[in-house]
């Protein structure tokens, strides 16, 4: 276990060191093992995968993104009308949302009030459609989640890969940079429709045995990423490509989504803290 640790605090210092050079890189997750420490690995991956998620909107170029996300989160300012998407074909049969219990004192959707719970879930639902509808054929089934508004899964043959789609107030205080030359990172950039710059960004994840994938740009007044992260569980990558997810950052009906939540945020404003 010291081991682990120390190649975690190792990993840390790599991180800090390359956000401030270039990009964001994403501390590996130790290996634990035995059913007792199941739900502390769950807790601490699922918080891990949103700092990435955060960490990447860093290197959109022309852009600034935030470093981490801070705990809790789930106040929203007073909801304006509500407002909808074109359903996908899918939309009709989507699943049931996933239930995530959060660890103590962690708060969930449930702890919103009922107007602002409701507006997220129905976000969330056209959300699931879209994604659906757009990630390569046979990724898996899409679902919500109710631990978060930015969080999904993905589920196929027993695999679960947790997804984040995030929309939040563009945090300024942070210069972009380009993308990194960092060894066994892979990146991509693209012009998304109105001349939006996206950049995505595969890299190595859990020790460097597998690899998640992102996207990141600044739509409007929002920083706006999606990821797909390795299932850790049966040490599989996620099942995606820079390029698939710049085809759905690109998408008509993903910008919509996007341009929906910029206009009626649902997230807070992402602060800096410390790495680590």
């Amino acid at each position: 276990m010291h081991d682990q640790e120390h190649l975690e605090d190792r990993t840390v210092l790599l991180v800090q060191d390359a956000m401030d050079r270039a990009s964001a890189d994403l501390p590996p997750l130790p290996d634990l093992a035995g059913p007792a420490l199941a739900e502390g690995r769950r807790r601490k991956s699922r918080m891990r995968l949103a700092v990435a998620s955060g960490v990447l909107c860093l290197a959109a170029l022309g852009t600034a993104g935030a470093v981490s996300l801070t705990g809790g989160g789930h106040s929203a300012p007073a909801p304006p009308a509500a407002a909808t998407v074109t359903p996908t074909p899918t939309a009709s049969t989507l699943p049931e949302p996933v239930h995530i219990e959060p660890s103590p004192g962690e708060e969930s959707m449930a702890d919103l009030p009922d107007a602002e719970r409701t507006r997220q879930e129905n976000f969330q639902q056209q959300a699931v459609g879209v994604l659906q509808e757009l990630l390569p054929e046979g990724i898996g089934t899409v679902q919500r989640t109710d631990i978060d508004v930015r969080q999904y899964q993905v589920t196929k043959g027993g695999k679960k890969f947790v997804l984040i789609f995030s929309v939040r107030p563009h945090d300024a205080s942070r210069s972009s940079k380009p993308c990194a030359d960092v060894k066994g990172v892979v990146c991509k950039t693209a012009t998304l429709p109105d001349g939006v710059e996206a950049e995505a960004i595969t890299m190595p994840m859990d020790s460097g045995e597998v690899t998640g994938t992102w996207v990141a740009f600044t739509y409007g007044g929002s920083d706006v990423s999606l990821s797909l992260n390795p299932d850790a569980a049966s040490n599989t990558s996620a099942p995606v490509t820079n390029d698939q997810l710049l085809a759905v950052a690109a998408a008509p009906a993903f910008l919509d989504l996007v341009r929906i939540a910029d206009e009626q945020p649902m997230e807070e404003r992402q602060s800096s803290v410390p790495a680590g």
